[in-house]
């Protein structure tokens, strides 16, 4: 009887990042900057990419597929974060729309998790084994790493998704979060929740921190090649190659592993932590590869000035 009589949940409020009421439209202001950056600079990107026949390169396929990725990913959190903040029921979110922003958000996120994997692969053939590069990373084999993280992130989000939303919730619908994610969902389920938990450690938290390791012993051995070369310009040219993609993985991996390798915190901070890898990340790419890389920058310059030329016909 007392389940029959247990309501269910059919609208949760996201009570968003943890703030001053006065700080709304300062918030507001800095997240709307923030997400058309991201996604000018990512659609920047992608057009460079594809115009400059030089930047046809599988280092080049990989950051257009990052690219790509940032925008949506970007685009599944902000513009619900700029709602609750602009009206008190801009945090409410229908059931099926946060399992819809759920998946749509380990989808992308684990995908770009198993992204930067190959890509620190691809940085290691292209460093360690430059005669055979060409050959090794052809563009069948791009195209099957690439099909394979796209692949891998779905499959991934469709168990999280199912093994979170198949339980009951049936009473408070507050998410003490500013998107729907596993933790604070789960701490709303009334059923017992320490297998998804189990689930959230193996399959989340060891995902990112095996790709985080693999990462690293790739960059590991990158730079045990990179002191071999000779030339103290060589070297620095390679330094600066592998830099910036490191900038972002760990601006990346580092909340991931904090949030998730933790599944039963209740540390309000948690939000405050993942709006680095899913706000100031996807910013971060466009700004980190375009200002450190003189091929994007040659472009860029390029196809402003093919612009300029336009103008003036």
């Amino acid at each position: 009887m007392e389940k029959e009589n247990q309501s269910i949940v059919t609208t949760f409020v996201l009570m968003g990042i943890p703030h001053a009421p006065e700080l709304d439209i300062v918030l507001f202001g800095i997240f709307l900057v923030i997400y058309v950056l991201t996604l000018v600079g990512n659609l920047l990107i992608l057009l460079v990419i594809k115009v400059d026949s030089h930047l046809r390169t599988p280092m080049y396929y990989f950051l257009a597929n990052l690219s790509f990725i940032d925008m949506w990913f970007s685009t599944v959190t902000v513009p619900k974060i700029l709602m609750g903040l602009l009206s008190p029921d801009g945090g409410a979110i229908s059931f099926h729309s946060c399992m819809s922003q759920f998946y749509f958000f380990h989808f992308l996120g684990s995908t770009e998790c198993f992204l930067y994997t190959v890509m620190s692969y691809d940085r290691y053939l292209a460093i360690t084994h430059p005669l055979h590069y060409v050959t090794m990373m052809s563009g069948k084999t791009c195209a099957l790493f690439t099909g394979s993280t796209w692949l891998s992130g779905s499959i991934h989000s469709a168990v999280q998704t199912i093994l979170t939303f198949h339980l009951p919730y049936c009473g408070p619908n507050q998410i003490q979060h500013y998107f729907c994610d596993a933790p604070p969902i789960l701490k709303l389920a009334c059923a017992d929740t320490s297998v998804n938990e189990m689930v959230i450690f193996v399959n989340i938290g060891i995902v990112a921190s095996g790709c985080f390791f693999l990462i690293f012993l790739s960059y590991m051995s990158i730079v045990h090649a990179i002191l071999k070369i000779r030339t103290a310009k060589g070297r620095k040219k390679a330094f600066q190659t592998c830099a910036s993609h490191c900038i972002v993985v760990l601006c990346f991996f580092g909340p991931c592993v904090f949030i998730y390798l933790r599944p039963g915190s209740k540390d309000a901070v948690d939000g405050i932590v993942a709006v680095f890898y899913t706000v100031l990340t996807p910013v971060l790419n466009p700004l980190v590869y375009t200002l450190r890389n003189k091929e994007v920058k040659t472009a860029l310059l390029k196809l402003q000035n093919r612009g300029i030329i336009a103008q003036g016909k």
